[in-house]
């Protein structure tokens, strides 16, 4: 036992050089641990020889070490964690755009499972889940002391297995359960739209992968949808962030210069800035960024750079003020370490933490229904305002046989269903209404200006 316990005390010691030293991460300069952390090292002995000997049933060492990590690195923020090996397994399959669940974005607010988004064509987000939306219960589970990494394997689960969340909102009278159908998530995180024939929209729903990518095939799109293209929206309104690269090729793929964001924190080597490059490709037309509470993270730092740079007017509502960096370090046993390590920073040197991006244009969202706000009605006045707008649809083609004047016709009817579902967008989506509304009375601004 005792060989044990001097293995764990010299296994604990190491741990918390870790955090000091911050190992690979580090500078070169050593921090001496004074008497004082040995002395608490030493009661953690203690009181884990205590609970294995005295407590009233058998408890295994690594069970109570894990718990013990995991608590340590909990107390510091809502955002670091202590993951398993199967939950580091989780978080290395999110970030590639296909996996299963329910497709929403949760953090710790107030000690409060919260909803920091519905990813949109999930199932949450179809189910009506809504950002800022408190998880009470989980298949009628109570979530109080629930850890982030717990709740989210609980919502995992086979395809077509269904899972109850009780969901309470500001105006809910008392809290609600949604039955939600799970599915292997598969998000295409850009899509791309056309508004009064000359406005282009580009709608990004999450940073992963291929968002780049993506995100550049939509603007050759829209390029060749009009010779006269007059501004783009930009829509990251719900998105929830993810991939700090993609924020940052993103952003460059908008902007010929100037900083896109800047990372800072207690360790000289985590610090980072990122500077756009011209490649030639950039769009040179007014653009507008619509974002909303939803907007989190990696889309903040989009906001930020194009609001900044005076490249882009910002619209719709404060976002959620998630700026701080997460590094994962990975530990010899296959499990991790999510740590928060920095800070972002936009180009003017703001903080993004806990401020958020404020819009230039304040405009909050209008509900379209009448009477009561019920679930049902803002389910689907979310769906219509962040889930309804489509690519291009393809013309659909006649056979072969069919008159000239019959595939006349047909795309005649086709153009006419494009022009219903744009009137419709514009109508039932106020904020998406006032940047193509300001696109398209710029050059008349301009004008006045030069008067």
């Amino acid at each position: 036992m005792k060989n044990a316990k001097g293995k764990l005390l010299a296994t604990l010691c190491l741990l918390l050089m870790l955090f000091i030293v911050f190992g690979p991460y580090g500078d070169s300069r050593v921090s001496a641990v004074d008497s004082s952390t040995y002395k608490s090292l030493k009661l953690f002995n203690e009181v884990l020889d205590m609970v294995e000997k005295n407590y009233v049933e058998e408890v295994k060492q690594k069970k109570l070490i894990d718990e013990a990590v995991s608590g340590m690195i909990k107390s510091l923020d809502p955002h670091s964690a202590y993951l398993t090996p199967e939950q580091y397994k989780e978080l290395q399959v999110d970030t590639s755009g296909t996996f299963g669940g329910l497709g929403i974005v949760i953090a710790m607010q107030n000690d409060q499972l919260t909803v920091v988004s519905p990813i949109e064509d999930t199932p949450a987000f179809k189910a009506g889940i809504k950002a800022g939306d408190r998880i009470l219960k989980i298949d009628g589970q109570i979530t109080k002391g629930m850890t982030i990494q717990d709740a989210v394997k609980k919502m995992r689960g086979p395809e077509n297995s269904k899972v109850t969340l009780t969901i309470f909102r500001k105006d809910m009278k008392e809290p609600k359960d949604f039955v939600i159908t799970r599915a292997v998530i598969k998000i295409k995180s850009v899509k791309y739209n056309m508004y009064e024939g000359n406005i282009g929209y580009v709608r990004i729903s999450a940073f992963q992968e291929s968002t780049v990518d993506e995100l550049r095939k939509a603007l050759q799109q829209i390029n060749g949808k009009s010779s006269d293209l007059k501004g783009i929206v930009i829509d990251v309104r719900n998105n929830p962030g993810g991939l700090l690269d993609q924020a940052v090729k993103t952003s460059d793929a908008f902007l010929k210069s100037g900083t896109i964001v800047s990372t800072k924190g207690r360790v000289k080597a985590i610090e980072n800035k990122f500077v756009a490059k011209d490649d030639g490709t950039e769009p040179t037309v007014p653009m507008v960024v619509l974002v909303n509470e939803g907007t989190a993270s990696a889309s903040e730092i989009l906001a930020g750079a194009l609001q900044d740079n005076g490249r882009a007017i910002v619209l719709g509502m404060p976002t959620f003020g998630k700026g701080s960096v997460q590094t994962v370090i990975p530990l010899e046993d296959g499990s991790a370490l999510k740590l928060t390590t920095a800070k972002y920073y936009t180009p003017k040197g703001r903080s993004i933490q806990a401020e958020g991006i404020k819009p230039d244009i304040l405009i909050e969202p209008v509900r379209q229904a009448e009477g009561p706000e019920t679930a049902e009605a803002q389910m689907l006045r979310e769906k219509d305002l962040k889930g309804h707008i489509k690519g291009e649809r393809e013309v659909e083609q006649t056979p072969a046989q069919d008159k000239d004047k019959d595939k006349s016709k047909d795309k005649s009817k086709d153009k006419d269903k494009d022009k219903d579902k744009e009137k419709t967008d514009l109508q039932r989506d106020n904020q998406l209404k006032s940047a193509v509304d300001i696109l398209r009375s710029w050059e008349v601004f301009k004008r006045i200006g030069k008067n």
